[in-house]
């Protein structure tokens, strides 16, 4: 029962509450029929009640609204030509994304000053310019693709020159095939950039666009502006570059005329920007020329002979060969060398020498030793005290035995004003020694002495003012430095 009760009380609420929904719906249609009909009724009776705004939106953002969209499109206009005067040559844009809602409405409620002074400071100039791509990123813009061609020619002109690179473009345009390299003749093969360059369409502010001039600079040095560092108490070179991220070498290299032994000044300034070029161009050249084959120089003992004699059998004569090499360049330097293809032409003569073995004890060798026991030298060959010094003097050894400084035969003994008592020894190969001012002599006349055989002994004797042994060696008559042939 109170089921039934319940249920007839919520289907009188349904009831009431669809008659007032009834009621509603057919006023709100009424209404709107009213409205149609006023607003046919306005729009007949005078269309200059409903005017035009438009609502300026900039990247999404709302602005605000203007009476007519043409002073819009004046002030992009007037921006474009404000930059085109600074930058003129250059293809200009709005780089700002504006859109323009118009909307219809009955009253104007607009402040077109304020929105376009608005406007003004928000909006921004490109340039529709060439970006310049080096592997997968945009390195910096030029003007256009004139400028980027003539980047690339310079870039290229700092290796090769501009014949070089003619001759080269037409090779590759021709349809003929290259012929064989001649004789003495080198010419460009290939030109290879560091990195993968091309030019791709863009846009940027006009300031971030680089004259080809700055574009070269970017590209050998990877960067506008060398950084400087001024000098102060107690740097040295080592810690200049550390401090910098850079090895001495290379701060010495980037500063022409600073070395290791530089004195730095305080307040000097040193450029410490390390470089890094964005692309290196390197140039490879075939070459083709005849290049000589050097011969060896060889020897032949001879027993017949005599020990220190030489003679020269056989001439030496260079060989010839016809080599192919690939020349590798990196701004007009060469970096390396490889050889493709090498053919001999003339093989090379040695040269051959024959080296005497032969050895007796009256003939010299020609290598002389140190005719004393130890000592040293007190007077050199040359003017002393007015008169020629013709040998040299050899005192303070450890014992006072003189030796004979090569093998000979003894052709003079005895004694001598000058020298007092001597020895004259001759090698029988153009050489003879003297030794003189000796206290005793242990050798006669026709007497062969083998090399570092005892001869006498050292003393005083003659014009002398101590014991020493004065010493000397002729050559074909002649005296020579002893110093310049004892061994």
């Amino acid at each position: 029962m109170f089921f039934k009760k319940q249920q007839t009380n919520e289907q009188q609420n349904k009831n009431s509450i669809y008659k007032k929904a009834q009621k509603v719906g057919m006023m709100m249609v009424l209404f709107a029929a009213i409205g149609i009909s006023s607003g046919f009724a306005l729009e007949k009776e005078g269309e200059s009640f409903i005017h035009t705004v438009y609502h300026v939106y900039s990247d999404s953002t709302y602005v605000g609204t203007i009476s007519d969209e043409k002073k819009l499109e004046q002030l992009k206009q007037q921006e474009l030509k404000k930059a085109a005067a600074e930058y003129e040559g250059l293809p200009l844009t709005i780089g700002s994304e504006l859109s323009v809602v118009p909307e219809k409405v009955f009253s104007v409620a607009t402040d077109d000053k304020q929105v376009l002074g608005k406007l003004q400071n928000m909006l921004t100039v490109e340039a529709e310019v060439i970006g310049v791509q080096i592997d997968e990123e945009i390195a910096f813009y030029v003007k256009d693709m004139a400028d980027y061609e003539k980047v690339i020619q310079e870039l290229t002109l700092q290796t090769v020159t501009e014949q070089e690179l003619a001759e080269f473009e037409a090779r590759q345009q021709s349809t003929e095939p290259i012929p064989p390299l001649k004789e003495n003749e080198t010419r460009l093969a290939s030109i290879q950039f560091s990195a993968h360059m091309q030019a791709t369409e863009g846009r940027t502010s006009p300031e971030e666009v680089r004259s080809v001039q700055e574009a070269m600079t970017l590209l050998n040095k990877g960067t506008l502006e060398e950084k400087k560092y001024a000098i102060q108490a107690g740097d040295v070179l080592g810690k200049i570059a550390s401090a910098h991220n850079m090895s001495t070498t290379k701060l010495m290299e980037i500063n022409p005329g600073i070395t290791q032994n530089t004195i730095l000044q305080i307040g000097q300034e040193l450029n410490v920007t390390a470089l890094e070029p964005y692309i290196e161009v390197e140039a490879h050249y075939e070459s083709k020329e005849i290049a000589p084959i050097q011969f060896k120089k060889l020897t032949e003992k001879d027993e017949s002979v005599f020990k220190g004699e030489k003679k020269v059998k056989q001439k030496g004569k260079e060989g010839k060969k016809m080599v192919t090499q690939l020349i590798r360049k990196q701004n007009g330097k060469v970096v390396g060398k490889s050889v493709l293809e090498e053919h001999v032409l003339e093989e090379p003569t040695h040269e051959v020498t024959i080296v005497g073995t032969k050895v007796i004890p009256s003939r010299g060798t020609g290598s002389f030793g140190w005719p004393a026991d130890g000592g040293y030298v007190s007077s050199t060959m040359g003017k002393r005290w007015g008169r020629v010094h013709q040998g040299i003097d050899i005192a303070r050894p450890k014992t006072r035995s003189i030796f004979a400084s090569d093998n000979g035969v003894v052709t003079d003994v005895g004694y001598h004003g000058t020298y007092g008592n001597r020895i004259i020894i001759s090698h029988n190969n153009g050489y003879q020694t003297l030794y003189a001012h000796l206290s005793s002599i242990n050798v006669k006349v026709g007497q062969t002495v083998p090399r570092g055989s005892k001869i006498g002994v050292m003393g005083s004797t003659g014009r002398s003012t101590g014991m020493h042994l004065h010493f000397e060696v002729i050559k074909n008559g002649s005296n020579i430095n002893p110093l310049s042939v004892l061994r």
